[in-house]
């Protein structure tokens, strides 16, 4: 508690922002869109967490600590926190309208490549940056990729985050979500930023096909078929391109050391398909039908 303390602001938060509505409700705590009246009505995300019902505090004071020193534009910007007493916990961070990749994904009968291309190519940016500053996401799913009204991408939740250090270049634990989880993470094995990049390939295939491999699986069941069947298969490969054939090639090799890092994932052609961001702002219309 006291490392959370010395990187939030102790006060009661309430005076400085107006509840517009609750946006969502996660595992560790409630999500409210609010206006800012420290930031002249800016509207802003708000995620409340009661400490006292966390059992993983390392988790929250691990995720503020990687957003504050993570500002990049493909990442969703941390913008302060308050702890309120001893338990009640404000998280502000910027709102993205347009939500999560999810949502894009079942509300849209199919996405085209261009559009794939362009929501993986700001996708690997902010992986980029993560891994840069030797951090490993260690959770990239369709549920923690946001996006705003303008078609911007961001990645979010960074929970399970693990710094690399010189002591720590691999990493041996298992975290993460069953269905987008690299072979070397399911078996335990030692693992570095590269099991992002083939988390990242499974939401590929989850835009391509509305869903990622194993879905229908229990989660055992889908850790153990990850484990032994190594690179998913595809229901319609026939359909794709030849260039992100070949991103999911280098994405979803289950060898480590011949799957592309981020660094050299930006350079893939695959990218050169991609739609200008603004382009992605026309998957988001199912939002207006929301608010009618």
């Amino acid at each position: 508690m006291a490392k959370l303390r010395s990187v939030v602001i102790n006060a009661n938060p309430a005076p400085y922002f107006k509840i517009i509505e609750k946006a969502g409700q996660g595992a560790s705590g409630s999500v409210y869109l609010a206006k800012s009246l420290k930031l002249g009505g800016k509207q802003v995300a708000i995620k409340q967490m009661d400490l006292s019902k966390q059992s993983r505090k390392g988790l929250i004071v691990n995720e503020i600590l990687v957003m504050k020193d993570s500002h990049h534009k493909n990442i969703v910007n941390y913008i302060e926190a308050y702890l309120n007493g001893p338990s009640d916990l404000w998280v502000i961070m910027e709102f993205m309208e347009g939500g999560a990749l999810t949502d894009v994904i079942d509300n849209n009968p199919k996405l085209t490549e261009p559009q794939i291309a362009s929501i993986c190519y700001e996708t690997t940016k902010g992986l980029h940056h993560l891994h840069k500053k030797n951090f490993i996401h260690r959770d990239i799913k369709s549920d923690n990729i946001l996006m705003d009204a303008k078609g911007n991408v961001k990645i979010t939740d960074f929970g399970f985050s693990a710094e690399l250090t010189s002591e720590k270049s691999k990493r041996a634990t298992m975290v993460g979500t069953p269905y987008w989880m690299a072979p070397e993470v399911v078996r335990q094995k030692e693992y570095d930023e590269k099991a992002d990049v083939w988390s990242l390939g499974i939401v590929a295939i989850e835009m391509i096909e509305g869903e990622p491999p194993y879905l229908n699986e229990e989660p055992l069941k889908a850790l153990y078929l990850i484990a032994s069947n190594g690179t998913p298969t595809l229901k319609h490969p026939e359909l794709l391109s030849a260039e992100i054939m070949d991103f999911l090639s280098v994405c979803l090799c289950v060898e480590c050391k011949y799957r592309a890092s981020s660094e050299e994932l930006l350079r893939n052609a695959f990218f050169k398909k991609a739609c200008d961001t603004r382009e992605l702002a026309c998957l988001l219309g199912f939002r207006k039908d929301e608010r009618r």
